[in-house]
């Protein structure tokens, strides 16, 4: 049953996944392809466009709605605050690298569109990002997977148990992040 579930909505799932945020969701993809489920190739290209699209999507979103966007989401404020700061200083690093900074992944790209940063060079730097993004999570879910499996053995055996331990880690750091925040 979990077979078919990946290997029919796998991909899909991966698109909308790492369009909102996807670190979790690309390395259950990493993992699904090491199991044979999925493709490792198609699920970091999935993890690569999910991810483009949806930091275009909110790179535009602060451009044409960022200040009024803030202003009704306080707790963004010193998310987007932080970001305009690093900028200033770090606009390199931090455009090819916020993928990998837990809590500001959604935030940067609205952030940047409230800059002068144009958007040609928004995405010129969104797609090494994300390609960098893509191929390190979705290969370290795939050797995650592999490591796995050279302890336990065949790692089909426990296919649920690993992924609902994923899953389950992943929304302790969310809930113990969320809580930090307040």
């Amino acid at each position: 049953m979990l077979e078919d579930w990946v290997t029919n909505y796998g991909y899909p799932v991966l698109l909308v996944g790492t369009f909102f945020e996807g670190e979790t969701i690309l390395m259950l993809g990493g993992l699904a392809a090491q199991l044979g489920y999925l493709s490792l190739e198609l699920v970091i290209a999935c993890g690569f466009l999910g991810s483009v699209a949806g930091d275009q999507f909110f790179y535009f979103l602060g451009r044409r709605h960022g200040r009024s966007l803030l202003a009704r989401r306080p707790r963004w404020q010193a998310g987007a605050q932080k970001v305009l700061k690093h900028l200033e200083r770090h606009q390199v690093p931090l455009l090819l690298g916020f993928r990998f900074l837990y809590g500001l992944r959604t935030i940067t790209p609205i952030a940047v569109g409230l800059t002068e940063i144009k958007p040609l060079r928004f995405i010129l730097f969104n797609i090494a990002g994300a390609s960098i993004w893509a191929t390190t999570i979705g290969a370290a879910g795939y050797y995650f997977g592999r490591a796995i499996e050279s302890v336990l053995g065949d790692i089909r055996k426990y296919e649920l148990e690993v992924m609902g331990g994923i899953v389950v880690i992943a929304a302790l750091l969310w809930v113990f992040h969320r809580m930090r925040g307040r």
